[in-house]
């Protein structure tokens, strides 16, 4: 951002520029697909019935994925780059045990409001067996409050429990600054030939996208460093 300086009288202020960068997207693409045997065609009231079920469970299989990309994505192998691969990010010393304690919780904010950047859609995300465990840990042994508070929140921030993330790991930040780009809409195929001698159906989904951390110090990341 600029800076701003103090000036005696009549004299003029010092200029000084925001820094503006620009963040690229190339296509990426993940995808699965189902075949279902004849038999299961006749079987079904009407076919499509299982067709429509297949396409449900190709598409939630599809959004699952594009999650764990945006957490953790390799940025390799055709992957999208999540953030916890994304260079830059913050990261705090390792929990000394599986599960932080509210110091080490904590920590996770404090990184972001060094960077200036403890501001916007601010969440927690963590494993499921992690949340849980810290609805059972206390803040510190007088106060008698736990960690994850009542309502679901962590030091009044939304905790979203997602077990796309590592067993181990805790997200925090702005998530308004995890970009998601999209080339085109979710093609779902219907195969006809790949099983013709068999009489069956191959149902493919494809989508193109990618993902990418708008900056970041938005984001800090904890572990057990296992």
């Amino acid at each position: 951002t600029a800076s701003a300086g103090w000036v005696a009288e009549s004299t003029n202020v010092s200029e000084s520029e925001m820094s503006v960068g620009s963040v690229t997207m190339t296509p990426k693409t993940v995808g699965v697909h189902t075949d279902i045997s004849r038999q299961l065609l006749l079987q079904t009231a009407a076919s499509l019935d299982v067709e429509a079920l297949v396409r449900a469970d190709l598409s939630r299989a599809i959004a699952l994925a594009i999650d764990l990309g945006g957490l953790e994505g390799s940025g390799t192998s055709g992957q999208p780059t999540g953030i916890l691969n994304t260079s830059g990010i913050n990261t705090v010393t390792n929990f000394a045990a599986a599960n932080p304690t509210w110091a080490e919780t904590v920590t996770l904010e404090t990184a972001l409001a060094e960077d200036n950047a403890l501001m916007g859609n601010l969440a927690y995300i963590l494993p499921a067996a992690m949340y849980g465990a810290l609805k059972t840990t206390l803040k510190d042994s007088g106060s008698g409050q736990y960690v994850v508070e009542p309502g679901g929140t962590i030091n009044g921030y939304r905790a979203i429990v997602s077990n796309q993330a590592t067993a181990g790991n805790m997200f925090f930040g702005n998530f308004s600054d995890l970009l998601m780009g999209f080339f085109g809409g979710l093609d779902i195929y219907l195969d006809e030939s790949a099983l013709a001698l068999q009489g069956g159906l191959r149902i493919i989904a494809l989508q193109s996208m990618d993902i990418a951390v708008r900056h970041a110090v938005s984001f800090a990341v904890g572990s057990d460093g296992v």
